[in-house]
């Protein structure tokens, strides 16, 4: 299949992550559950219009993406790993996903192309 996508992301390491540093190298120490429930957070921010995805991606994400205000370019199949494939390949352009969890950490993915 040769569909790409291009989306952004935001991700909320936690102690559980594959690798539990955040982007400048920090431990995180916060639980599976705070992380989830941090990213619910930012979610209904972005939902209520009260901040932007790339500005709060910027500031926010525990991902290296961060510097590019989550952008993570455009992607095929099986560029990612299976969960985020699954979430991002079923949203429609515009679409910002519900929180869901990789080994990377908790995440939620705006479909932006």
């Amino acid at each position: 299949m040769s569909e790409k996508v291009r989306a952004s992301h935001i991700l909320a390491k936690h102690n559980k992550s594959r690798n539990p540093k955040n982007r400048i190298g920090q431990p995180v120490t916060i639980s599976m559950d705070e992380a989830y429930n941090r990213i619910a957070k930012f979610r209904q921010q972005l939902l209520n219009n009260e901040v932007d995805f790339p500005n709060l991606a910027s500031q926010m994400s525990d991902c290296s993406s961060a510097r590019n205000g989550g952008d993570l370019g455009w992607f095929g199949h099986g560029q990612m790993v299976k969960e985020f494939d699954e979430v991002v390949f079923n949203l429609k352009i515009g679409e910002l996903s519900e929180p869901f969890s990789t080994a990377s950490g908790i995440h939620i993915a705006w479909r932006t192309g």
